[in-house]
């Protein structure tokens, strides 16, 4: 039977995945194809990649992790820098995106600071620092709803260049902290915790209710409209336990339009001022937060650089500083998913292909693969799209496409990696699967559902390869067992 795209759906190859040459974006800056057709990446092919480790797989190219890192610390410090008037800025990862000691210690190495949001992350980063030879933790910043006053006095006692408080529960945690920390000899005894407060700004964006971080109705932040913001200002400035270092916001996540972010800039800006004018005390630094977005398939837009970027939020930040009769703050920012995200390709396995009619002479390809929702969860979660390309062979365009759908081995008809691609019309099962753009929030949300195993992290360098995180076995998941 002929097969006719279903009505309503774009037209037959379309959807199809786009070859690294074709939208770099998509994929790490080393990813190609070689003679014979197969996926290449960091130097190895996808079938030397596996013969180290089966799949799935994330294969994470560590040139380009590196690159991307360097570029947005660059930027910063390119745009903020105090000979073109402004007053420094830095770039810190934002661990939540991706996770490791080693990933970590890249990003040090290449001049970024690393965000956490738990006791965990910010465990593996303080353990990088180390690997780096750094003991200045003002490189690292902690924040997150909900911290518990053990985790604050760990912040505090690392003097973490950031420590974002989320709710005046959390002040007052802080201030307790200090006074622990004075009695037990770590402070002295007018030493004083250094802290930011994340704002809640009204402007909010991104691809997903879900990640829209900005709007009132949610658990992040103090709003600004409410004054719930001021409040805790106030009451920092008063502690005398306590120091006002600074100004967060975050807006919400996958961004492509810089315009929110110049919208939150003044609300944070105008805040700062208006506490200076009332209190006496100017905030030396803003933190703008993150949320840059990616291209996960050929239907996407490129994505504004780190230089474009950091281009916008200083021009915006020096007009705001100007019509106010401000001093600029130093400014940082928190990109995750703009550093890891594109550098991490994961590879499956074809394990069965199943034709479904859907009436009309129309009908799908259901592609299962070795893995599924539990090693990326986003698509069931955020029904976030992304695409996949045959890597083990370079298809023969004479044999013609067929509409696809990527599906896992899990029990749940929710369990969809690719919900629409073409793909070869003679998809095999044995044939390899690169789904591109997975290094942001694949293997860090991953989970062992249906006691599948998580799959490991591999790095690629210039032919070289190892281990970020092993892939799990079934012994380790009995091994937490009592």
């Amino acid at each position: 039977m002929t097969y006719q795209v279903p009505a309503g759906e774009p037209p037959l190859g379309a959807l199809a995945c786009p070859e690294p040459e074709d939208r770099p974006d998509l994929w790490p800056t080393t990813a190609r194809r070689t003679p014979d057709g197969e996926l290449a990446l960091g130097g190895l092919t996808v079938s030397e990649i596996l013969t180290d480790a089966p799949s799935p797989v994330f294969v994470l190219d560590e040139a380009d992790l590196r690159g991307r890192a360097a570029s947005w610390a660059a930027a910063m410090h390119e745009e903020f820098w105090p000979s073109y008037g402004m007053a420094g800025g830095e770039a810190f990862y934002a661990g939540k995106a991706f996770l490791a000691t080693k990933v970590a210690q890249w990003a040090l190495e290449e001049g970024m600071g690393i965000d956490t949001a738990s006791r965990g992350e910010l465990t593996v980063s303080l353990a990088a620092l180390q690997e780096v030879g750094g003991e200045d933790a003002t490189r690292l910043g902690l924040h997150g709803n909900g911290k518990t006053q053990a985790e604050i006095a760990v912040a505090l006692g690392h003097h973490l260049g950031h420590l974002v408080l989320d709710s005046l529960e959390e002040v007052e945690l802080a201030a307790r902290a200090v006074r622990d920390l004075r009695a037990n000899g770590v402070f002295g005894p007018e030493e004083t915790g250094r802290v930011m407060v994340r704002l809640t700004t009204g402007v909010h964006a991104g691809g997903h209710e879900f990640i829209a971080t900005a709007h009132e109705d949610q658990k992040f932040g103090l709003s600004v409209h409410a004054g719930t913001a001021r409040q805790a200002i106030d009451v920092i400035i008063a502690a005398p336990e306590l120091e006002l270092h600074g100004l967060h916001s975050h807006i919400g996540s996958q961004i492509m339009d810089l315009a929110g972010f110049r919208e939150a800039a003044r609300v944070v800006l105008t805040l700062r001022h208006e506490v200076a004018a009332d209190t006496g005390h100017l905030c030396p630094e803003v933190d703008l937060g993150g949320g840059y977005g990616i291209a996960y398939t050929g239907a996407d837009p490129v994505p504004p650089s780190p230089a474009e970027v950091a281009r916008t939020l200083a021009e915006t930040v020096r007009e705001l500083c100007t019509e106010l009769g401000d001093p600029v703050p130093h400014v940082s920012v928190e990109p995750g998913r703009s550093v890891a995200g594109p550098t991490t390709v994961t590879l499956y396995t074809v394990t069965g292909l199943k034709r479904v009619e859907l009436g009309e002479g129309t009908s799908r390809l259901y592609v299962s693969i070795d893995g599924g929702m539990s090693d990326n969860i986003r698509p069931a979660l955020y029904e976030a799209a992304y695409t996949a390309l045959v890597a083990n062979r370079r298809p023969d365009p004479s044999v013609g496409l067929t509409r696809a759908r990527v599906v896992g081995k899990h029990c749940e008809s929710g369990d969809v990696v690719v919900r629409d691609v073409d793909l070869p019309a003679d998809l095999s099962v044995g044939d390899v699967l690169a789904v591109p753009a997975t290094g942001a929030y694949g293997r860090s949300m991953a989970s062992s559902y249906n006691l599948f195993t998580r799959p490991g992290v591999r790095w690629v360098r210039e032919g070289e390869s190892g281990w970020i995180l092993r892939p799990e076995t079934i012994d380790d998941l009995l091994r937490l067992e009592g």
